[in-house]
């Protein structure tokens, strides 16, 4: 099965989804259908959207439309990064030895609360690692594709890699605030001023856009 991983532009939109606002019980009505459309834990009737079973209620919007009403339920909604799971994360602050981040999906699940991930200079990527900069890898706001290798030294701390192909940034704006391309594994440019940064940059599959 096809992993649905979005990116561009509504990335963004994704990412500022608002946790759960309140549990619902099976047969709960949740809504009409002109301010929502069904999806996972759910079923419709008379123009309706009711709960299927017993969890958490979620909305989800991207470009404008519909908000996608969801129920998950609370076993899912409590899903945790574990060794070994590509995860999608911000990057909240860096220094010359790693940066710090906020972990917000699990494959293409996004996570009930954020945890705290921690990618350190080694793990930025597989050759040269002495070589490697922070500040010429990630910048903070970026979307970033991960790995989990470990738990960190502190609780709900991971451990993060980016050293593989089709790990590192995936989203990043320039300066004036423009989401920029990649135009090489360690090169992106804003399409407005051309102006270059580094950044390691991931090489997202072109399935895996959303255009």
């Amino acid at each position: 099965m096809r992993r649905r991983l979005r990116f561009h532009p509504g990335f963004g939109t994704v990412v500022g989804m608002a946790p759960p606002v309140r549990y619902c019980i099976p047969g709960e009505r949740l809504c009409n259908l002109e301010e929502g459309s069904p999806g996972s834990g759910t079923y419709t009737r008379h123009g309706y959207i009711f709960s299927s079973l017993a969890g958490c209620l979620t909305k989800s919007s991207e470009n404008g439309s519909l908000p996608v009403v969801s129920v998950m339920r609370e076993t899912e909604s409590q899903l945790l990064p574990d060794v070994g799971a590509i995860v999608t994360c911000k990057v909240s602050s860096i220094n010359s030895r790693f940066a710090k981040v906020h972990i917000l999906y699990v494959g293409s699940t996004p996570l009930k609360n954020s945890f705290r991930g921690t990618i350190r200079k080694e793990d930025v990527r597989a050759t040269e690692k002495d070589k490697v900069e922070i500040y010429k890898s990630f910048r903070p706001g970026d979307i970033v594709l991960a790995k989990v290798i470990s738990l960190g030294d502190a609780q709900s701390n991971y451990l993060l890699t980016t050293a593989e192909n089709e790990l590192g940034v995936v989203v990043a704006h320039s300066e004036s605030g423009v989401q920029m391309v990649p135009i090489s594994w360690c090169e992106m440019q804003c399409p407005k001023t051309h102006i270059k940064e580094f950044r390691k940059v991931a090489r997202v599959q072109p399935e895996f856009l959303q255009t």
